[in-house]
């Protein structure tokens, strides 16, 4: 039994299933036809009724001046008209006419119908139109007619019977209606079979993709093989795996070089370690392995420190302490932290632009700069210059650091900034860092709206293989205030 707790709870309902697209298409053909077939229907009926109104018009006109030509007629007396007229409506079947006289009195009829009700519901006109006629029900007939006025103030209402238009008029309904039935169905037919035809594709891409599997993600849907509707969708997936194969890729490599760096150090451990425990030792050795142990945890907990740092900023956990920072006084204090390792190797440090201010956090300002100059130092060539050079351009702040060194491979160049990512193919590091700086670089300037790259380009005048390399920070001049840049 449910607790009151429970009760309490909104129940969450269950969205119905949407219908099927054949479903829904057939029910879309259903009703466009159905609109047209109807409208078709109604139209057809009406022009057929305004036909027989018009043909009926015409014809109670001819049988009404024909009853005015009898009675002018001088060369018949009145008991001779309605033999007369007996004879002119031969040829008009079902057709009556009643004259009343000057004296709204009737004067001659036909047998068969009583047109008496057609003086209560009409007038009489001079011409009879379609627009004049007037039906009525009398018993188990109906009847249409008018009344034409005559020259000498007599009025004849002439009549006609319907049922023969009626009876034409529910077989064209029955018809059209059952037409229209038949049409529908078959239409529905084609447009299922239609539905189902042209849905084959997309069950066809169903069976494609599920052979695609994190050990297949190097498969791909073929966009010529489908019909043009769906080749967008195709090339959307594709691109789709294609930036899954990537990720994997990524994160395969990620892996290996996290188990890569911190197998070194774990190795170091464990062997100075087992090498002191061998046998007996001073106080000194032993104050000595526990000093070197320090060092290689300070490099382990330095890279975990970095790898922690990136990942709160892929997920926006960075939260930026944005100021006005000169940028040439923070370059010269980072000259004095390197300048003795770069006396080591004769480097010079040299600083070239105008005097600006960025709008940016200084301490990653500070750390990015330090990370890409501890890179150009530890890359350059003995006897050279690092360069660090700023340039104003619309929009933006320019800052490029420069070394002479060894060239990059071009195909090197774009992955520089992935964590861990080395270009020397036996991907063993010989210097110092875990791969992470440049990684940290661009997370520091992306946090910021800026963009960095590199450009690495041999010169004739140095070694083989030397030449100059770049790395080019493109700064946002925000002119926002500085408590909406985080």
């Amino acid at each position: 039994m449910p607790t009151p707790a429970e009760l309490s709870k909104p129940q969450s309902r269950q969205q119905p299933r949407p219908l099927s697209l054949a479903t829904r298409v057939m029910f879309f053909v259903a009703a466009a036809v159905l609109l047209c077939a109807g409208l078709l229907a109604t139209m057809l009926q009406n022009s057929i009724e305004a036909h027989f109104a018009e043909q009926d018009a015409g014809e109670l006109q001819a049988v009404a001046h024909s009853v005015l030509h009898t009675l002018q007629d001088p060369a018949l007396q009145p008991q001779q008209h309605h033999a007369s007229l007996h004879q002119v409506l031969t040829g008009h079947h079902q057709t009556y006419y009643l004259v009343l006289g000057a004296d709204e009195k009737p004067a001659l009829s036909a047998d068969g119908a009583d047109l008496t009700p057609l003086f209560r519901l009409t007038r009489p006109v001079s011409q009879i139109t379609p627009a004049d006629l007037i039906s009525w029900d009398q018993g188990a007939h109906t009847y249409r007619g008018a009344i034409l006025q005559g020259p000498k103030g007599q009025q004849i209402a002439v009549a006609m019977e319907m049922e023969f238009h009626l009876h034409y008029l529910h077989l064209l309904r029955w018809t059209l209606w059952l037409t229209i039935a038949a049409a529908v169905a078959l239409i529905l037919l084609a447009a299922w079979l239609g539905v189902r035809q042209g849905l084959l594709p997309l069950r066809q891409l169903s069976n494609d993709i599920r052979q695609i599997s994190t050990e297949k993600l190097h498969l791909r849907l073929e966009p010529g093989q489908v019909p043009v509707e769906l080749a967008e969708l195709v090339q959307s997936f594709n691109q789709m795996i294609e930036n899954l194969q990537q990720g994997f890729s990524r994160l395969s490599e990620f892996s290996a070089d996290i188990a890569h760096e911190l197998r070194t150090p774990l190795s170091n451990l464990i062997t100075q370690t087992q090498v002191s425990l061998s046998k007996e030792r001073s106080l000194e050795e032993y104050r000595e392995l526990l000093y070197s142990n320090l060092e290689e945890q300070e490099r382990l907990a330095k890279m975990v420190s970095d790898m922690l740092w990136l990942a709160k900023t892929d997920h926006g956990l960075i939260k930026l302490q944005p100021a006005a920072v000169a940028l040439e006084p923070l370059c010269r204090q980072l000259f004095e932290f390197f300048e003795f390792i770069a006396d080591e190797r004769n480097i010079r440090l040299q600083y070239q632009g105008p005097a600006v201010f960025l709008q940016a956090d200084k301490v990653m300002l500070q750390r990015a700069l330090s990370n890409l100059l501890s890179n150009a130092i530890r890359h350059a060539d003995a006897d050279s210059t690092v360069w660090v050079r700023v340039n104003t351009l619309p929009g933006h702040l320019e800052i490029c650091i420069r070394n002479s060194g060894p060239v990059i491979a071009p195909e090197h160049l774009p992955r520089l900034f992935e964590r861990f990512y080395r270009a020397d193919p036996s991907r063993q590091r010989h210097s110092e860092g875990a791969g992470l700086g440049l990684a940290m670089v661009q997370s520091i300037v992306t946090l910021h709206g800026g963009e960095i790259s590199a450009v690495s380009v041999p010169d004739a005048a140095q070694s083989p293989g030397h030449g100059y390399t770049d790395f080019i920070l493109r700064w946002p001049l925000d002119k926002r205030p500085l408590n909406q840049l985080s």
